[in-house]
Formats: C-alpha cells, structure tokens, sequence
C-alpha cells in the first residue's frame, strides 16, 4: 500500500494551479466582485485531498452578504445626511434678512434705534431691573420692570438714556438682575438681531452671519421673526 504524500500532491497541484488577476479601486479596496472572484479561485485550487470545509464556504458568503448589506445602509445613510444639510441650507437661506433671537448681552443700536430682548426668569421675583452700559462700560439707562412671574420676559429699549437723550450708535451692553429672595441675581437675555448671510461649513454645519453680533450657530437660535 503506497502513502501519499499530501505536500507533494499540492506541489503537483501548483503547477496547474490558477492565480486570478484581482483588480482593486483607487482606494484598496476590494469590492464586491473582487470578493467573488477570490472566492472562485480558492473553490477552483483547493487541495483535492483536503477540500475546504463547507461551513467555511457558508461562514465567507454569509460575511460576503452582510458586507454588502451594510455598503448599501453606508450609502443609504450619507444620501440621507446629504439631503438633510441640503434641507437645512435651504431653510437657513430663507433667514437672511429676517430678525432672530440668540442668546447674548451686546448688542449695537439698531437703524431704528432701539433694542429689543427677552429676559428669561427662572423664578417669580418682586424687582426686575434692566441696567445698560456703553461701549465705555458707562451706565447709561435702567428700568425697574416691576414684579414679574417666571417665565420669559420681554424687554425693548428706545435707546435713550436717564436724561431721556438719544443715545448714539455704539455696542451696549445689557444686565438684568431680579431680587430674588432678597438677593440680586443676574438673569440671561436673549437679544434681537438681523441676519445679514449664511455660511456653511466643510462638514455641513450652518453659521448665521448677525448684523453688529458675529457669527453664531444656527441650533444657537431660540426665535425667529
């Protein structure tokens, strides 16, 4: 009884043996038909004497098939991403022109010469004071708003001073304050401005150019007028 020498049957083997020219993207990258026919030239030169495992023909199609489900939900979701920024350019350019309120504390004085806000009061207090400062840092006015309740407050100045002047154009500065269980606490303001462009970024992202306030993000705004 002759042994047989399985090494020296696949050197035999070797000879015949056919070496498929896979041709690969510009990214290295194999793609689905460079996987198939890899696949068909592992089928057609295995070792006939030690034939691969059925199982792992089965466990490299399944992986085959579940990596061209998840190119396919890639492609699915960067069209998605794609509209998505799309549609938010759009609604974004739609703004320009219009006035917004962002959170902030400066603001230059509008052509019509006035500022308006919100103030946002997270308790009921009995005072609330309006103090605003000029580019100098000089108080320039303030109001007492009175008793309010919690909630958001809405604020406009004429853009006058205490002696009733007009004041001329400049950034002021606003700082609310509420007694509040006999302590002045500073409130947050939300101020109007217009919007004079929009940019886009690289990745998508929307900045909203204010007149006289910079650039902000667009999920920085909380109104639209």
């Amino acid at each position: 009884m002759t042994d047989i020498n399985t090494n020296s049957a696949g050197d035999v083997l070797s000879d015949y043996r056919y070496e498929p020219k896979v041709e690969t993207s510009g990214d290295n990258e194999l793609g689905k038909n460079q996987f198939m026919e890899l696949m068909i030239a592992q089928m057609e030169n295995q070792n006939p004497l030690e034939p691969q495992d059925n199982g792992q023909f089965i466990s490299q199609l399944a992986e085959f098939s579940s990596l061209e489900e998840m190119q396919k939900l890639s492609g699915s979701v960067n069209d998605f991403a794609s509209q998505y920024q799309s549609t938010q350019a759009l609604q974004a350019s739609a703004m320009v022109g219009r006035t917004v309120l962002v959170p902030g504390t400066e603001s230059p004085l509008g052509v019509d010469g006035s500022i308006s806000g919100i103030i946002e009061l997270p308790e009921s207090t009995g005072s609330l004071i309006v103090n605003i400062y000029n580019g100098s840092g000089e108080l320039v006015n303030n109001f007492n708003m009175g008793q309010q309740v919690a909630g958001t407050v809405p604020f406009i100045w004429d853009g006058t001073n205490s002696e009733g002047e007009y004041m001329p154009y400049d950034e002021y500065t606003f700082k609310v304050e509420a007694n509040q269980g006999g302590e002045m606490k500073q409130m947050s303001t939300l101020l109007s401005a217009n919007v004079n462009s929009v940019s886009i970024g690289q990745g998508g992202e929307i900045t909203l150019n204010l007149s006289g306030m910079g650039s902000i993000p667009l999920e920085n705004v909380r109104e639209i007028n």
